[in-house]
């Protein structure tokens, strides 16, 4: 007679991955996820929905049901359960299997279930990858203090979007397409990210003037988050080496402080740096 496995084994598995029996149950579940999101992007395709559509559709119920055994199952193994079910992953595993549901009221909203794409980031925690978890806490550590900053940048861009909309709302009108302000900043937006649609283009000459500032300011503006980010990125990063590496942060010579991990010279005097010099 084959033993069921206790809740706590259970819970192990469900939320482990450190044996042969977690890790199985991981992999498993990601290949289900794989599959599953192949289906609801092959039935996208209108030929493909026509010869095999009744198997699409009774193969993704057949992984919405699995999905949502396995997420009452994680409910009822967790000891914090409102914990789980508002965490990232939880709402994450929720919205996973939602749509398939909800399809059976609103057409389409099955394709939505491509969010459980998302489930895919487990697999930092599956496979161990104690650099690339290390490399998303650093970013997510940088964009949180850059996050002042970047409120400050889209605060100066939604300022420019509303001043420019309105003028070339009093400037084109109407008779170009400019037919409210918000229409305006609309056409602002799109032209400020050098996206260009071209559904709406002023017609007169100072029009298209303030259209090549705006352009020009596009260009100007595009890299600054990015800028942002990158320079919290590297003082991050520079203050995981010092901190590890305490013996390279100071030249015993001049006494300059900072070095670089890789750094095997100083970069003021040239003396040797060494990580057992004092």
């Amino acid at each position: 007679m084959i033993s069921l496995p206790s809740k706590k084994r259970l819970a192990h598995i469900v939320y482990e991955s450190d044996d042969r029996a977690s890790k199985a149950f991981d992999l498993v579940l990601l290949v289900m996820i794989l599959l599953s999101v192949v289906i609801v992007i092959l039935d996208s395709v209108q030929q493909i929905h026509e010869n095999f559509g009744p198997l699409l559709y009774w193969l993704e119920w057949f992984f919405t049901l699995i999905f949502s055994v396995e997420y009452i199952l994680r409910i009822w193994l967790s000891n914090n359960k409102s914990g789980y079910v508002f965490s990232f992953y939880g709402i994450v595993d929720l919205l996973a299997i939602l749509p398939t549901y909800l399809s059976l009221f609103l057409l389409q909203t099955q394709y939505l279930t491509v969010i459980r794409a998302l489930r895919f980031l487990r697999i930092l925690r599956i496979l161990k990858l104690p650099e690339y978890l290390k490399e998303a806490s650093r970013l997510t550590d940088a964009l949180k203090h850059s996050k002042a900053k970047i409120q400050i940048f889209v605060g100066s861009v939604l300022t420019i979007v509303l001043v420019m909309g309105s003028v070339m709302y009093i400037i084109e009108g109407p008779e170009s397409g400019f037919t409210s302000i918000p229409r305006s900043m609309y056409w602002a937006i799109v032209t400020l990210t050098t996206v260009g649609y071209g559904d709406i283009a002023p017609a007169t000459d100072f029009g298209q003037f303030m259209a090549s500032l705006i352009m020009l300011i596009g260009y100007a503006i595009i890299a600054v988050p990015t800028g942002i980010v990158t320079s919290e990125l590297v003082s991050a990063r520079n203050a995981d080496e010092i901190k590890n590496f305490p013996d390279l942060k100071t030249c015993n010579a001049c006494n300059l402080k900072n070095h670089s991990l890789d750094a095997i010279f100083c970069r003021r005097c040239g003396t040797r740096l060494s990580p057992k010099t004092k």
